[in-house]
């Protein structure tokens, strides 16, 4: 018999012993924020900062330039939006632009739940929902409203109906690949509750799939917005809408330079509002307040 391996022992290595260095006079390891710090920490601060950098960029060049019937100052387009917005006519034609998008905005998010709720129903609806979006979703929406014109006559209906056609792929999308991302676990679990069809849908699915829901929203909206704006600046007069983006047109055709300027920053301003205070709003409520986003 082999003899066995003799054991043993473990090298001793030698102790370390090192002297800890007085730190007293080093300063204070976590120092307060100054106050300038404690503004550039701030999201609206720096965004407010950039605003005014790109306004005072704006007002330098148009003095450059010379030429206010090319290039107004910042300073002559606040001046004409006071002007038109203390007549009355700017807001006017902004709420009538309001009116109009709303009609179509809440038109098509409403197809859209219905096609999606099909899509995750049935495999017909699936199929639908992929044919139709691969056959109108390139098609732009302003091209649609010659047809419009003709089908629905000179009204809001044309301009609804464009709107429709701009917002409904988006949402439509962005649900479903929404919808189509929620976890196996979680539709069990809904299927073991006993939900079917529209209530497992809003139960289960709204829920988990609401970041991609939201983003829809956000990019139908966009769609939706600039869409109104170029079909009024067309054929706004002929629908007898007088919009924003008629007014845009009209102050163009006159040479109101300042004034086009004017109702251009009001489409601005609309848009970051409705992006800051709306959708950051709902946001904020919803997917970062249950965990689902950073």
């Amino acid at each position: 018999m082999a003899e066995p391996i003799a054991k043993r022992e473990p090298p001793l290595r030698p102790e370390i012993l090192r002297q800890t260095r007085d730190v007293s006079g080093l300063g204070a390891v976590e120092r307060p924020l100054t106050a300038a710090e404690r503004l550039m920490n701030q999201a609206g601060v720096r965004r407010s900062l950039i605003l005014i950098g790109l306004a005072a960029a704006w007002q330098l060049y148009g003095q450059y330039v010379g030429n206010n019937l090319i290039l107004p100052t910042f300073f002559e387009v606040l001046e004409a939006l006071w002007e038109v917005s203390r007549s009355g006519e700017l807001p006017d034609r902004v709420l009538t632009s309001l009116r109009v998008l709303t009609i179509g905005y809440t038109a098509g998010i409403a197809l859209a739940a219905v096609l999606t709720t099909l899509a995750v129903s049935t495999r017909l609806g699936a199929d639908l929902l992929s044919t139709l979006t691969a056959m109108f979703n390139p098609l732009p929406a302003i091209a649609l409203l010659p047809l419009a014109l003709l089908w629905f006559g000179l009204g809001v209906g044309s301009l609804v109906f464009v709107l429709i056609h701009s917002v409904l792929w988006a949402v439509a999308l962005n649900t479903h690949s929404g919808f189509s991302s929620v976890p196996e676990t979680l539709r069990m679990a809904g299927q073991n509750m006993g939900l079917r069809g529209i209530p497992f849908v809003a139960r289960i699915l709204v829920p988990a799939a609401f970041p991609s829901i939201l983003t829809g929203l956000k990019i139908g909206w966009a769609f939706a917005w600039r869409t109104l704006i170029a079909a009024e600046l067309v054929f706004g007069v002929s629908s007898r809408s007088g919009g924003l983006g008629w007014f845009i047109f009209e102050k163009r055709n006159q040479l109101e330079t300042a004034s086009v300027f004017a109702g251009l920053l009001a489409v601005i301003v609309i848009g970051l509002v409705v992006e800051s205070v709306v959708f950051r709003s709902i946001e904020r409520r919803t997917v970062r307040r249950w965990g689902m986003q950073r």
